[in-house]
């Protein structure tokens, strides 16, 4: 990749999302949050154990290198369950918009992801990628990597679509004005919370949720759904407008072996 078309796309993209360009080594201010970068590999059984094993030994290692820490790849656990999400957060949202322009000066990733990156349309690797750049809340920057008792966690990822942006602000505001504090409280493991800045069905808002297991997961939305908190925070006047959010959707995710999550 030649130094221009380098600087021409970090250009294009830090016009895009309203930001000055920032060096890989150079991380954004702290007041700025982080970035999450959620790639989802769309897969077919046969490309699963190709692309698990380039993610395990060329992709994750490669963001490590470049300071992109803790990465999380997670396994669909109903569903589409050939699908693999993969989370990567980063202060540094230069660095995120440019992730695979970065990836190809890197030789360690280039050599262990020769057998995937050179698949032919007659065996592709993947069906398709799907990518969305998200902000953390400004209360609530970065990655919690949850606690565990040394079983095989369960996760949820759960993404609120609003049909204004006023109304997704207000969803927003939601949050920051108790429901963290309730999830918490309800006894769940909140991962990360993040706001829509690239990706479809805008605007919408995206956080996930670690639990010990499924049984674990359903007794807390119980407990959740009934709480007095959220009664209250629900049904307050400022909350109170129809559609606030429109969908929901929700996908239950294990994590790899080799997740750092």
């Amino acid at each position: 990749m030649k130094r221009r078309s380098f600087l021409t796309a970090g250009t294009a993209a830090t016009a895009l999302l309203g930001s000055r360009a920032f060096s890989a080594q150079q991380p954004l201010p702290a007041e700025r949050g982080d970035y999450f970068l959620l790639r989802e590999y769309q897969l077919n059984q046969e490309q699963r154990s190709a692309t698990m094993g380039y993610l395990q030994t060329a992709l994750v290692p490669a963001a490590n290198r470049l300071g992109v820490s803790p990465v999380g790849v997670f396994e669909v656990a109903v569903g589409h369950t050939g699908n693999v999400y993969v989370l990567l957060p980063s202060p540094n949202l230069e660095l995120l918009v440019n992730l695979d322009l970065h990836l190809e000066q890197d030789a360690a990733y280039n050599k262990a992801a020769q057998p995937w990156l050179r698949a032919t349309s007659a065996q592709p690797a993947f069906l398709r990628i799907r990518s969305e750049l998200m902000r953390a809340f400004p209360s609530r920057p970065g990655v919690v990597k949850p606690k565990t008792n040394g079983g095989k966690r369960v996760f949820e990822l759960r993404t609120y679509e609003s049909p204004s942006q006023a109304e997704h602000e207000r969803k927003v505001r939601m949050f920051e004005s108790g429901e963290y504090d309730i999830f918490v409280s309800a006894g769940f493991q909140p991962v990360f919370y993040g706001d829509m800045r690239i990706g479809e069905r805008m605007p919408q808002l995206t956080y996930m949720l670690a639990f010990e297991s499924f049984a674990e997961r359903d007794r807390l939305w119980a407990s959740f759904g009934n709480s007095a908190a959220w009664q209250k925070l629900s049904h307050e006047q400022r909350f109170a407008y129809d559609n606030i959010v429109n969908n929901i959707d929700n996908v239950l995710l294990t994590p790899a072996g080799y997740s750092q999550i």
